[in-house]
């Protein structure tokens, strides 16, 4: 017969489950919270060959009220220059198919909410092409949409048109609504996800 649990051994295996189960209440936004949107964070995008590629970083400071002011910065030293429809564009070569790096044009207020990474997802916008390509086919845009993880920030590619926004939208805000976000087959894609760690 084994002796009972000590105080000092129940109370942190107690304090855990109920970390865990706070957690779990909370639902994903407690797992970014617990990641710290704080500080600077790299930017990786997952191939679909199996490869981690590091492409940049996303600094976080708070700003005022409940949001999050954000900048983020590629290190273009790991992309390559493409010059595409009488523009240059920062593009990663993955052999069958480039992807490129559009900055989102027109005024935004740099921060996001607990529960709206919007802006964010808008200051990551990519397009892809085969090598052969020419020009720059803005209709083949990639929205990378981000949820929370035990890790930080995971996004999941969306179709888009970029064309949407060669003029600024109407008003404020962010022009690509989940209704203009469609499904993306990613085992036709070469970038599968886009994380924030």
């Amino acid at each position: 017969m084994g002796l009972p649990a000590s105080p000092e051994i129940a109370m942190p295996r107690t304090f855990h489950r109920g970390a865990l189960l706070l957690a779990l209440a909370l639902g994903p936004w407690s797992a970014a919270a617990a990641w710290e949107m704080a500080g600077t964070k790299t930017v990786f995008v997952h191939t679909r060959d199996g490869q981690k590629q590091r492409i940049g970083t996303v600094s976080f400071t708070p700003a005022a009220g409940d949001r999050v002011a954000f900048k983020v910065a590629l290190e273009t030293e790991r992309f390559t220059d493409y010059f595409l429809s009488m523009r240059e564009f920062k593009c990663l070569n993955g052999g069958e198919e480039v992807v490129c790096h559009i900055p989102y044009p027109h005024r935004q207020p740099g921060s996001i909410a607990a529960q709206d990474l919007t802006w964010l997802e808008h200051n990551l916008l990519f397009f892809f092409k085969q090598p052969s390509d020419f020009g720059a086919k803005l209709w083949n845009g990639i929205y990378f949409q981000l949820e929370a993880g035990p890790a930080g920030l995971v996004g999941k590619p969306r179709a888009i048109d970029l064309n949407m926004i060669g003029a600024p939208p109407a008003d404020d805000l962010p022009p690509y609504s989940p209704a203009l976000r469609d499904d993306m087959p990613l085992t036709q894609r070469w970038i599968q996800s886009l994380s924030i760690e």
